[in-house]
């Protein structure tokens, strides 16, 4: 390994036993899937997917520091594709997601082609424009239903993989959750994560040093857009219906709130956050906790999340370092 690599370490490398909370908590899951009821059942599924959808922007963010504004688009491409390629009769499992995460990361190669010549702020309004476009698209033609959206009739299946059953939902959702994790986790203690997070700290100097920063970077964008074209694809599988709101500018900001709320490098900190904040947007929202404050959930989920900001600057995941017996220095 090129010195210049090796004398830059991956954002928080992880220590042997950093992997021991996650695979417990995967283990508890499924563990604990049967029992669990239609809405716990459902939440769960939710949170995990926008877990894999926030691990998918860690990958740019946090790992790359590539803040992109645009990251909603994949995960639209994602659910869209399931649902047009689906037609009346259904689809096949395996097609279907092979087509979701294809054309995902198909326009992460058009738009990281093009977005990846600029920098900083000019990236981060590229990528808005290009999300903004393909939401246009879907919005303003017929498409994908128009503004309306498009349902799904009959969800992906495949043999006794049928996403019709919430207990193979579930267990399909926790499985795509553990394999995006461990794939992070394997990027990152690879020589291309040590060289993504050389970029990221800087650029200047591995492009000196004689890498190809614009391939890595390039690289790493379509894999981050087929992860989001997989988290599209299982929420058009739970929802059963899709609308071009899901490539809207709020989504993209709410996945990166997600992703700094939980901490900023960390794969454990992008899940955390992920939690962190629907939970937090589920309580805010319920009149049974807040009374007639939840009709105006908006304003206290954003003075929460300024506050944990403030309080928190290495997010969540800094708090529970810190708690930790062991906290890191």
């Amino acid at each position: 390994m090129s010195p210049v690599v090796a004398s830059v370490s991956a954002p928080s490398s992880p220590r042997r036993g950093a992997f021991v909370v996650p695979v417990g908590c995967a283990i508890a899951l499924a563990v604990a899937g049967p029992l669990l009821g239609n809405y716990a059942s459902d939440f769960i599924v939710k949170v995990m997917i926008l877990s894999i959808f926030a691990l998918s922007l860690e990958l740019l963010v946090g790992m790359t520091g590539l803040v992109s504004l645009g990251h909603a688009a994949f995960y639209g491409i994602g659910a869209y594709v399931t649902v047009l390629a689906s037609g009346n009769e259904g689809g096949n499992f395996a097609v279907l997601l092979v087509l979701s995460m294809g054309a995902a990361a198909l326009y992460a190669l058009f738009v990281g082609a093009l977005s990846l010549r600029t920098r900083g702020v000019y990236f981060i309004m590229v990528t808005l424009a290009f999300a903004q476009m393909a939401f246009f698209v879907f919005h303003d033609t017929k498409v994908g239903g128009g503004s309306d959206g498009i349902y799904l009739y009959v969800r992906p299946a495949l043999g006794a993989l049928d996403m019709e059953n919430r207990r193979v939902l579930f267990y399909v959702v926790l499985a795509s959750l553990v394999f995006t994790y461990g794939l992070l986790a394997l990027v990152r203690r690879s020589r291309f994560g040590a060289a993504l997070a050389g970029i990221r700290v800087n650029e200047q100097r591995m492009r000196a040093a004689g890498f190809p920063v614009y391939g890595y970077k390039l690289a790493a964008f379509v894999l981050a857009g087929a992860l989001a074209g997989l988290a599209g694809f299982l929420l058009a599988s739970r929802d059963g219906v899709v609308n071009p709101e899901l490539m809207a500018w709020h989504n993209s900001g709410e996945v990166l709130l997600m992703v700094i709320l939980g901490g900023l490098g960390h794969l454990r900190g992008a899940v955390i956050g992920a939690v962190a904040f629907t939970l937090l947007k589920e309580i805010f929202s319920t009149h049974a906790v807040m009374g007639p404050l939840a009709d105006h959930w908006q304003l206290t989920l954003g003075i929460a999340i300024i506050v944990f900001v403030a309080l928190l600057p290495k997010g969540l995941i800094g708090l529970v370092q810190r708690l930790s017996p062991k906290g890191a220095p």
